[in-house]
């Protein structure tokens, strides 16, 4: 036969093997409902996430100008941009200027409110539109009046002190007049997550309240609108280059209206990875739903599968019938995925469009689509090839006598080769595409352990229950022997029930631990109060007026400045190659201090201290995880700009730092000579040994009255507002993890459905040789209740584990194991698969006898 009539036969066996596939499905889709709604579940739940966050990241794309303020937008810490820079920008476009800090608002009847200070000038917005109710324009909202400035607020702040429209606060020195609400900033998202309500007001007014001190934790932004015309990534980039060039040691920050919040773009990309692998998740569960809907397909259709090789079918031809089958269902299944995940972002804007704080920009996004597409292929292939291989070498008597026991084998190597490229582009994709290569990897290795372990725990349940001694009880002695009898349910059950779980009791401890930890009480011996903003003149008698109003207290002060890493081993900061645990280091400006004794909460694991009365060149310690990350060790330089000036240091030590005290600790700590001269501030924690709200109160009072420049930021405060951004986040993962909840509930259905012919065939020999309904459906309910337990114990081992790695590891906070939570998932774990089982079997029950047995 010549190669082309060879083709041309493969052409009509393939195109044989389709129709005859296509002409089985004519007879409905029976027994491959799970199957396909295990499919379009979790691609619903992978094209979602993914058109959802691609939708995001056009609207970040799209209003990235308008995000900005500006084409580019230059920031400094702790000091204003000298005239000479500000005339450089001035020169390449119009600028507009801003400053945000951190202060105290006092009402007219004392009392006191932590506020986002936000002080414009008169071209503020240049691009965008700021929404005041009532509006008005912003020279009349900002103006001086009769020695009283203007100002805006969140509805917030009224609420909390008791405000309406015309009341009058203070900050600092200066009076203002609430006189609009801020509704909506253009700006607000590329600032960040604050502590407090904005408070906008002008920039002139900001000078006349003297919170300006040397130091001052105050950020001075620069936003520079490029001409029209002239505003395309050419121009940015060398309006940025040139910048920099003219003041090398400005230690500017910069953002490009590309970058516009590139935190808010690093969380949402973080996000999106870890809600499209619980969506992946989703579908490897859903794949032992395929594999046992495979399974009992080919189990109901022997008769088909006999009649073909009867009549000369070779084992590739039943092969390919029914791997086509899978393939086509696959695809229904993956279609109805993408059409419900595809409306996502519709849906979203159309509900919530109006409160979302986030630009979306819905539309069809067909890579993320595509991609999902083939997640779903991928994964119906990865589990369906192998009850689709053993098939081949079956004989016809075999397939017949599987009526009543079933031989097990493995498929031809030919098969397994097959199936083993496929889990591997399955691995492949799902790592190479992912924002966190890491830890993308650490979940494929999780899910391979996690799946090698629950057929583990199946083999070693059905070992132990063919090994235990002969019960006495009838009841017990058909529970044990259901559990490892020929085609047994336990495999099935024990790897669908045991991989919701494990998800289940993971997402049910890590919300329990942020809940403690953010939620609940304090550590013990937190600080109740960080007071920041301090003069430097001003830090001895603010210890000492802080140990006066509150008697007992533990006061700890250290002298803070602002800085940013610009260089390390000769390599400037853009081009090193940092850890994804310590890059965030890189990014903007961090808090410095220096002293001459080991800082509190700190242990020296490598090098040694300089002690207190170093007189050196500058030196610094480091904290060593970040150290490790950036890859440096001790002798090698770094090179930090403060207040615009770069001060070279070299590593003398390494720290270990405890950050779940909540005190005050820094990445970087210098020698005391190293920022010798440089204006600063102060920062300083007050630690109640018995703290109450009344206590509180007073002294955030007694403070502001005292010291009206220092900002008072009480601890538990700040973490409820921490607390509140991660409970949402809780909320969002709990959704993601609900689809694989529901494709492990649907798959544990399938399990037992696939067994249902089994059942039916038991019960009726059990009934004939006289065996009661109460005793089977007591025998039945014991085996499901021993399969559950046992797969219970695993999954809450096997999720505890989870949890504490992704809350130790990637979250730093410490883990408490959740026993209440874990409790009710053991409960509902059998009560589901008892549920289940027993609605199951009285179906079986409930077959009559001779129609069964005539067919036997």
């Amino acid at each position: 036969m010549s190669i082309a009539s060879e083709v041309a036969v493969q052409g009509r066996a393939s195109s044989l093997a389709f129709r005859y596939a296509l002409r089985e499905l004519r007879g409905g889709l029976r027994g491959f409902y799970v199957f396909i709604a295990c499919i379009a579940l979790g691609v619903m739940a992978i094209a979602g996430v993914g058109s959802v966050a691609a939708s995001l990241g056009d609207g970040l794309s799209r209003e990235g100008r308008t995000l900005l303020g500006g084409d580019v937008a230059f920031s400094l810490i702790s000091r204003e941009a000298k005239p000479e820079e500000v005339a450089y920008l001035r020169t390449r476009g119009e600028v507009s200027v801003a400053a945000t800090l951190r202060a105290m608002a006092r009402s007219g009847d004392g009392k006191l409110a932590l506020v986002e200070l936000k002080a414009v000038d008169g071209k503020y917005p240049m691009l965008g539109e700021l929404t005041l109710e009532p509006s008005m324009p912003i020279a009349d909202l900002l103006a001086e009046r009769d020695g009283v400035y203007g100002a805006a607020a969140d509805s917030t702040l009224l609420a909390r002190l008791d405000l309406k429209l015309g009341d009058r606060v203070s900050i600092g020195s200066a009076t203002y007049q609430i006189r609009s609400v801020v509704a909506a900033e253009p700006d607000k998202l590329a600032g960040g997550v604050g502590l407090g309500p904005r408070f906008l007001i002008s920039e002139a007014s900001l000078r006349a309240t003297d919170l300006l001190q040397p130091g001052s934790l105050v950020r001075w932004i620069y936003r520079v609108k490029l001409p029209d015309g002239a505003n395309d990534d050419r121009t940015t980039t060398a309006l940025i280059d040139g910048a920099r060039a003219a003041a090398p040691e400005a230690g500017w920050e910069v953002r490009s209206r590309n970058n516009a919040s590139p935190q808010l773009e690093r969380t949402i990309n973080r996000f999106t990875q870890f809600l499209t692998l619980v969506g992946l998740a989703a579908l490897l569960v859903g794949g032992v739903g395929v594999a046992n809907a495979v399974k009992s397909h080919i189990d109901r259709r022997r008769d088909v599968i006999a009649s073909f090789k009867a009549l000369g079918a070779t084992g590739r031809d039943v092969f390919t019938i029914y791997c086509t089958q899978v393939v086509v269902l696959a695809a229904i299944g993956s279609v109805i995925g993408l059409v419900l995940g595809a409306a996502l972002p519709f849906v979203i804007v159309g509900l919530f469009g109006k409160v979302l704080p986030l630009p979306v920009v819905p539309a069809l996004h067909p890579d993320e689509l595509a991609l999902s597409f083939l997640y779903g292929q991928l994964t119906a292939l990865a589990f369906g090839l192998w009850p689709l291989g053993r098939v081949h070498d079956v004989p016809v008597a075999a397939l017949f006598r599987e009526t009543v026991a079933s031989e097990w084998h493995r498929p031809r190597w030919s098969y397994l080769a097959l199936m083993a490229v496929v889990v591997a582009l399955l691995i492949g994709v799902a790592i190479g595409l992912a924002y966190d290569k890491r830890v993308a990897s650490v979940f494929v290795a999780s899910s391979i352990a996690v799946f090698l372990l629950l057929r583990g725990i199946a083999e070693i349940l059905m070992a132990v229950a063919r090994r235990l001694p002969r019960s006495r009880m009838t009841m017990l002695r058909l529970a044990i022997a259901n559990i490892h009898r020929p085609g047994a349910l336990t495999p099935s059950v024990v790897l669908s029930l045991g991989l919701g779980l494990a998800v289940l009791v993971t997402i049910t401890q890590i919300d329990g631990n942020l809940r403690r930890q953010f939620l609940a009480a304090l550590p013990e011996r937190a600080p109740s109060f960080f007071f920041i903003d301090i003069p430097s003149t001003e830090a001895d008698r603010f210890a000492a007026f802080l140990a006066q109003i509150a008697a007992g207290s533990t006061v700890e002060d250290v002298p803070m400045l602002r800085g940013r890493i610009v260089a390390a081993r000769g390599v400037k900061a853009d081009q090193l190659k940092p850890s994804v645990d310590s890059e965030w280091v890189l990014q903007s400006d961090r808090g410095l201090t220096y002293t001459g004794e080991i800082p509190k909460g700190s242990k020296i694991v490598e090098g040694e201290w300089w002690g207190p009365d170093y007189s050196g060149p500058p030196l610094v310690s480091m904290e060593k995880k970040i150290a490790d990350g950036l890859g440096l060790k001790i002798g090698d330089e770094i090179v930090v700009n403060v207040l615009g000036r770069d001060v070279p240091a070299k590593i003398a030590n390494l720290r270990n730092i405890d950050w779940q005290g909540l005190g005050i600790n820094f990445v970087l700590a210098f020698s005391p000579n190293a920022f010798k001269g440089a204006p600063h501030s102060h920062v300083a924690t007050l630690t109640e040994p018995h703290a109450s709200a009344t206590d509180d109160a007073r002294i955030i009072k007694q403070v502001a009255d005292a010291f009206p420049m220092v900002t008072s930021v009480r601890v538990r405060e700040a973490l409820e507002t921490v607390g509140t951004v991660v409970s949402n986040l809780v909320l969002a993962i709990r959704g993601a993890s609900a689809v694989t909840l529901i494709s492990a509930i649907l798959v544990l259905g399938g399990a037992l459905a696939a067994g249902h012919r089994h059942r039916v065939y038991d019960a009726v020999i059990l009934k004939t040789l006289g065996a009661t309904r109460a005793r089977l459906l007591g025998a039945y309910a014991l085996e499901y209740l021993m399969i559950g337990f046992a797969t219970a114990i695993f999954g809450v081992i096997a999720g505890s584990v989870a949890a504490w790695l992704i809350v130790t590891r990637l979250m730093t906070l410490s883990f408490i194991w959740q026993a209440g939570s874990a409790a009710l998932v053991v409960v509902a774990a059998l009560v589901v698969t008892v549920g289940l089982g027993l609605a199951g079997t009285l179906l079986a029950l409930n077959q009559k006898p001779a129609s069964v047995l005539r067919n036997l």
